[in-house]
């Protein structure tokens, strides 16, 4: 499922992919429901295509998630996204502990437990590949 769950650079949340076409994408806010257009000039990643950085190589964001489930038991993070730099670090440590800490950064971690808290908002199943 994660294949068609989109990050929308310069657009807060994430979005369903509707459909596509020669020029443009019809996405649906998994926040708000509204359908937008996407163009090819936007920069777009599916989440199945996000990995974090780790010591050694990366780990696909799909397994992160994962992670963060099974801590939460399918709940929302316990941390919040205006949490300090601290918490959010101490918090990427207990669900990944060999994540890189030159390479991921505080707006890294943020992101990924903002798009959590949706994913889990709107019973998206990681399980599921296509």
């Amino acid at each position: 499922m994660l294949s068609k769950i989109l990050s929308v650079t310069g657009r807060p949340g994430l979005y369903k992919l509707i459909s596509t076409g020669k020029n443009l994408n019809i996405v649906e806010s998994l926040t708000d429901g509204k359908r937008l257009p996407v163009y090819v000039h936007e920069k777009v990643v599916a989440l199945s295509d996000v990995s974090v950085y780790t010591n050694d190589g990366d780990t696909p964001l799909r397994e992160v998630l994962k992670k963060m489930k099974e801590k939460e038991k399918g709940g929302k993070a316990s941390v919040g996204t205006k949490a300090s730099g601290s918490e959010l670090f101490a918090y990427m440590n207990e669900v990944l502990p060999d994540y890189s800490r030159e390479s991921v950064y505080v707006s890294d971690v943020k992101k990924i437990i903002s798009w959590y808290n949706i994913l889990m908002e709107k019973q998206i199943d990681l399980e599921v590949e296509s």
